[in-house]
């Protein structure tokens, strides 16, 4: 069984193009209509954010949304293992892992990923998967933090779309947050098993980078469309 996580740094600079790297993600599953979870912790389950992902995707896939607040489903388990993907939305991370660790989500989330189950996201949704990550959970000075793991090093979303994104990651690695990759918005890295399989792009010109305490090294992606 293969097992998929696709991370966008961000969104592309109209609708249009982020529909490219949504179909893209869509068509891992290998189905007509899949099952798709959307997983809005890390905007406190605001319904606004819910709304435009429905309007996005209601008519593609067959939609689900796992709510925490008041409290989540008591079908949980199987209601993230029954899916053909699950999308992660951005927003606060620290608080997003903070209530998934105390419900159990993150490991049926890992379940979900050891069964062929699809996990992608941007932002909170691109870090989430890896070791750790650079997120703005703390405020806007942007700090390092651990996450889940289930991919090696750490992980930069938004690294052309915001000026400190690619600054402040490469000061957290050179004391001592593991090196990793960071993503340009509408860059989406897509990992079979914990192996970096493709990169893609919905927006000319940008790009994935390897960075480490030497530097950065950058990587070409496939453009979309």
């Amino acid at each position: 069984m293969e097992r998929h996580i696709v991370g966008l740094g961000g969104g592309g600079d109209t609708p249009a193009q982020t529909a490219l790297l949504n179909e893209y993600v869509l068509g891992l599953t290998g189905k007509e209509r899949p099952r798709l979870l959307w997983v809005p912790t890390a905007v406190g389950d605001d319904p606004s954010v819910s709304l435009w992902f429905y309007e996005a995707f209601a008519g593609r896939t067959e939609l689900r949304t796992l709510s925490t607040f008041p409290w989540p489903p008591e079908n949980l388990r199987e209601l993230i293992l029954s899916q053909d993907a699950i999308c992660v939305c951005g927003g606060n991370t620290a608080n997003m892992l903070a209530i998934w660790r105390v419900h159990g989500i993150d490991r049926y989330l890992r379940e979900a990923w050891e069964q062929g189950i699809v996990l992608w996201g941007q932002s909170a949704g691109m870090i989430c998967w890896f070791e750790a990550g650079v997120t703005d959970s703390f405020g806007p000075q942007l700090e390092g933090m651990d996450c889940l793991g289930f991919l090696a090093g750490s992980a930069c979303p938004h690294y052309d779309g915001e000026e400190r994104r690619r600054p402040r990651f490469q000061e957290l690695i050179a004391s001592g947050l593991p090196a990793g990759i960071a993503a340009d918005d509408g860059v989406a890295l897509h990992y079979v098993g914990t192996e970096l399989r493709e990169i893609v792009t919905c927006r000319p010109g940008t790009a994935a980078y390897r960075v480490s305490a030497d530097g950065e090294e950058r990587l070409d992606p496939r453009e979309l469309g």
